[in-house]
Formats: structure tokens, sequence, C-alpha cells
């Protein structure tokens, strides 16, 4: 709020005298119901449901219009330089404290401040000039093509964009599957990213869940089952590579047999590739399974935000060209053609990973990666260690654990949770010191948590398996 003073008979809005443009706006914790509509208060590991309606509007800020003689005044530009100073603080709190989101926040883009001034918009297919000449397509192709050489494709065999987020690539990889196979069957395992069979829905698409392994992978035995009994009808395929709770690596290369062994030929299936975050690390773990177009693949797509460390989210999607025309209509308006799916993208975000890729490159990349996973191993042992259940696929930076009992620990370190269990992923900013920090007030927290013995730690050996869970049972 504000309060207004006399300045020539007319009212002028000023901060108020307690406002502290230094101080953190704390957030709203979420209720937590159990099913019944009983509240928990966060303190109980029963059934969690989300709460429709919360209303934001205690917190938000509001927006209110210039005084007439604010242009003399300044006092609204005051105002509003002292609301961002406060929302800077705020952010660097929360950043200081963010363990279980997939986002890079290590970056300097400094020397990008001078475009900020252009409404920079990549209109239409990224490979065709359009009457609109504020664009960054010089830099989208450029982005584009260093990833068709990770993905092993030629540039003239490749067609892809830079999309808005990771959830727009998998609706337009899923978009392609079923352009090319229009009464194909959508197949995903049940720990694929919702985004998945958000696409399903709306595609109006027959979509089949199939069931994961303790490790989240896909169960390619049951795969095949499910294939057998719909052998009459083409397959689109979504393999995840890393799952989004557990960072599970689906095999690639036993997806396409399984494939095989069940009768459908390469000309009768289309593979996307979920690659949102472990897209861009794979190619740079030893003895990981390769993600290319040499093999009978249709997309691939990943995040821009996430490993690569853009502040804007954003994504790369790239398809065999052979499958775009079914999509691309020519745009009159454009004086072009496109078979995006937003049409209007951020022209911004190539440029923000063009940088990216030109400071890091390859062996940058490399190295990132083997510390993120040096990290995620240290933050594993030392889970297991303190006697909390713990687990870390092979190929993987997020560490699997027990959910913590606290819902507001939950949401100071800003943990992903799923049911018991919760997960740190390890990103590029998650320094050995930030994992202490979080380590110590952890096994602080649990000594009070569970002194009584009346609430003890839960068993997560269903999510982890039994030799992860270190509950009373499986110690």
């Amino acid at each position: 709020m504000v309060r207004s003073v006399e300045n020539g008979g007319e009212a002028v809005e000023i901060s108020p005298d307690h406002f502290d443009p230094t101080a953190v706006v704390p957030e709203p914790l979420p209720k937590v119901v159990e099913s019944d509509g009983e509240l928990l208060n966060g303190k109980s590991n029963g059934d969690r449901e989300i709460v429709l309606g919360r209303n934001v509007h205690t917190t938000c800020l509001e927006v209110t219009e210039p005084d007439a003689n604010d242009d003399f005044t300044g006092d609204k530009d005051a105002f509003m330089a002292s609301i961002l100073a406060r929302y800077r603080k705020t952010l660097l709190e929360r950043t200081k404290h963010h363990l279980g989101y997939p986002y890079n926040l290590d970056f300097d883009y400094g020397a990008l401040a001078q475009l900020q001034h252009f409404s920079i918009n990549n209109l239409g297919d990224p490979f065709i000039e359009s009457n609109y000449g504020v664009h960054s397509r010089q830099f989208e192709v450029g982005v584009l093509d260093w990833f068709a050489r990770l993905w092993e494709i030629e540039k003239d065999e490749y067609w892809g964009y830079i999309t808005n987020c990771g959830t727009e690539g998998n609706l337009h990889g899923i978009l392609v599957g079923r352009e090319v196979f229009p009464d194909g069957i959508l197949y995903a395992s049940r720990e694929t990213h919702y985004s998945v069979f958000k696409a399903a829905r709306m595609y109006r698409m027959e979509c089949v869940k199939v069931d994961t392994l303790v490790s989240g992978e896909i169960d390619c035995a049951d795969f095949k089952v499910k294939l057998i009994a719909h052998k009459d009808k083409p397959a689109i395929i979504n393999v995840n590579i890393g799952t989004t709770v557990k960072g599970a690596v689906d095999d690639l290369d036993l997806v396409i047999k399984t494939l095989e062994e069940s009768g459908f030929t390469h000309d009768r299936f289309y593979i996307h590739c979920d690659g949102a975050l472990f897209g861009l690390m794979m190619p740079f773990v030893k003895r990981a399974p390769k993600v290319s177009f040499k093999k009978p693949i249709g997309s691939v797509s990943v995040s821009g935000h996430k490993f690569v460390g853009c502040p804007m989210p954003c994504g790369v999607q790239i398809t065999r060209l052979e499958h775009i025309n079914a999509l691309s209509r020519d745009v009159e308006y454009l004086a072009s053609r496109d078979a995006t799916i937003m049409g209007s993208r951020n022209g911004h975000a190539p440029i923000f990973l063009w940088y990216t890729l030109n400071k890091k490159g390859y062996k940058g990349f490399q190295k990132e990666v083997q510390k993120c996973l040096r990290n995620a191993h240290y933050l594993k042992d030392r889970l297991l260690d303190a006697g909390i259940s713990a687990m870390l696929n092979e190929l993987s930076s997020t560490v699997v654990f027990e959910r913590p009992w606290d819902e507001e620990f939950v949401r100071r370190w800003q943990l992903a949770c799923q049911g018991n269990i919760a997960h740190v992923v390890v990103m590029p900013n998650v320094t050995i010191d930030k994992l202490d920090d979080f380590l110590s007030e952890l096994v602080e927290k649990r000594s009070t948590w569970y002194q009584d013995g009346k609430v003890k730690p839960p068993c997560i050996a269903t999510e982890v398996g039994n030799e992860n869970c270190l509950c009373t049972l499986h110690k």
C-alpha cells in the first residue's frame, strides 16, 4: 500500500515510512490437505492434495495509476524502484536455497544487456526469411546447427526451432509423430513428464501408459506386451532422456529392439526423445547410450533454461526435414512458412543460447557435467551416511531421498516432491558448500521431527528399492 500527501492541492502517492526496500518478501505456504479434507498443515506424510484457488491477492503487487503531476515529482518512479529493489533481494534469497528444480542459475549475460531495448521476434520458419526484420534467425540457426552436430544429423536433413519451453518441444515432437501416423498410438512410461500426456489430450490421441522399473526407466517387458496388443496400429513412442522425478534414462537401444521384436518395422514407428535436462548432459557422460539421428528416431527436444542456463524459459526442438512438410503451411502475412507451435518466438533466447555455446563449447559442458555427477554422488553418499534413504541413477544428477516431514523445510529449499519422496537436482550452480548447508540443516531438523518416536521416517522402498531404503524395516 502507499499513502498520499497534498502537493499543490493534488494527491501524490509516495512510499510509506515503514517500507523497507531491502526486505525479503515472504511467500505464503500452500495449505496441504488429506483426501478427506482434513488439514495436515505440512505435518504428515499422508495423501496430499493441491488446494485450488489459493489467494495470491494477499501478496500481489497492485497496479496503480500515476498521479497527474508525477512527471514533475518522480514519486512513482521512486516507489517502483524500491519495489524492484526489494524483489531483487527476494530473488537473491530464493536462489540461495534452490535445489529441487533443474535450472542452472550460474550465468552472467551482462554483455547482452545492450539488446534489451529491442523487440526481437522470430516469426515463422527459422530457415525462411519473412517481412519482419527485427529477428535473430542467424543466431537461431547457428544454435540449431550446433545441436544437429551433437545429435548426428546433417544440415540438409533436419528441421528445428528454438521453442518457448521444454513442453513446447514435446508438444511439437508428438504432433509430428501424429502427423506422420494419424492413426498411431502414443506410448509413454508412467514416469514421463506430464506435458506428453497433455499432448495426448490436446491432439485426442489414444495413449497407452507403460510400467516402469524401480529406477524410473521404461519397463520394456511391459512395453512389448502392450505393443503386441495393438500391433495393428503404428506406434508413437516418447523416450525419456531423464525422467522428471528420478532422472532415469530410458534405454533407447532396448526400446528400438523391443519395437523390432514386436513386429514393428522402421516405417511403422516414430520415436520422440524428451531430453529436457539430460539430453544435453548425456553426450558428455562416459558409457552413456547415445541419442543420435543415426538411429531410427524422429525428434529430440531439450530445454535451454535448464543445463545451459538461459535466464528465460526456452528449448531446442529438432526433427527430420522429411517429416515437417505435413505440418508446414504458407503464411502470406509473414511472406514465410510456419510449422511451429506458437508462431511468435522469443528472439532473445537464441542469442543467449548462442552466447553460452560459444563461451563453453563441448569441453566446457563436459567439465560441468562431470562436476554435477561428482557432486550428486557426494550428496547421495552423505545422505546415506546420515541414515537417510536415498537413490541416484547411474547416468543422473538427480538425487532422490525421503520426503522431509516439515513442509516449511520443503518450501525453504524449494524441493520437488512426489508422494513420500523428494529430490535435489544437482546443477552447475549447486556447490559442495550449498549441499553441506542443506545436509546440516536437514540432519538437524530430522533430529527434532523424529526424536520422540511418534513419527518415523517414511519407507520409500517401493520408490527407490529395498537396498536404498534405510527405514526401520529395511536397515
